[in-house]
């Protein structure tokens, strides 16, 4: 039996068993701590390199679903304004009509013709006055693209939608009732108007149904896209609670078994009895 005491061959071994449990316990305490299997790149590089890719598509589609329904709040005030319109339109249908029969006296026609006018008036002010932070909505000149989507690809990460003019001149509804003939005439281009109103209504419905779809899909993807993050990042906190109690057990061994190791070089005094 060699005894030596210069180098404990022992007590070194144990000793290095003892610092790697002890990196493993600390890694355990870290991940039950932050809740994450991944702290670090060292963790798993790769992993880590795809959970951050997820997280960006997760923070963009979020701020894309606040884009939907920002959309959806544009396209509202749009539908509002285009409904005064319509109803001033039915207004100016009936005062058309009772201007275009001949039991209307001339001088009750140019009554009619002056409320006909300011009605021609208001939608052109109605008009000039819907917009969205600055941008016209119903003077013809909007088309608007949102993006709804995390990537740069036209047409599948973004949604248009345009809205076709109702001022008077464009919907043709901006003649007068002075006399049965022209009220008559204004009865057909009331209609048309209507028709072309409706067609701007129509699409604004059919925009914002598109939208609420959109908004749906995208809560569906980032649920998805978080679902796939959590599974690559986050730690399974029972798994990771029975190794930090098996590394605990471990230390408190190896603890024990330096001690031993560092009282086993102690024989030598026996040798100078």
């Amino acid at each position: 039996m060699a005894l030596r005491i210069n180098t404990n061959v022992a007590a070194i071994n144990a000793h290095r068993q003892l610092l790697g449990t002890e990196a493993k316990l600390n890694s355990s305490m870290e991940k039950l701590s932050s809740g994450y299997r991944i702290n670090r790149a060292s963790d798993d590089a790769a992993g880590l390199t795809i959970a951050n890719r997820l997280r960006v598509n997760v923070r963009s589609l979020t701020v894309a679903s606040r884009n939907v329904n920002e959309a959806k709040s544009l396209l509202n005030i749009a539908e509002g304004a285009a409904s005064q319109i319509e109803s001033i339109l039915e207004r100016m249908k009936e005062l058309a009509t009772q201007a275009a029969s001949d039991n209307t006296s001339t001088t009750d026609k140019a009554k009619l013709n002056a409320e006909y006018q300011q009605l021609i008036q208001e939608i052109d002010r109605i008009v000039d006055d819907t917009d969205y932070q600055g941008t016209a909505l119903l003077d013809g000149t909007f088309t608007g693209t949102f993006q709804v989507g995390s990537g740069d690809t036209s047409g599948v990460d973004t949604l248009t939608v345009s809205i076709d003019a109702l001022d008077s001149a464009t919907l043709t509804a901006d003649g007068d009732l002075t006399t049965a003939a022209n009220a008559t005439t204004e009865l057909g281009a009331v209609d048309d108007a209507i028709d072309s109103l409706s067609t701007v209504l129509g699409n604004i419905g059919a925009g914002m149904n598109r939208l609420d779809y959109t908004y749906a899909n995208i809560q569906v993807t980032i649920e998805n896209f978080s679902a796939s993050e959590s599974v690559i990042r986050d730690a399974d906190m029972a798994a990771e609670m029975v190794t930090f109690t098996k590394n605990q057990i471990l230390l408190q061994a190896g603890t024990a078994m330096l001690a031993q190791a560092n009282m086993s070089t102690q024989n030598v005094l026996s040798l100078f009895g």
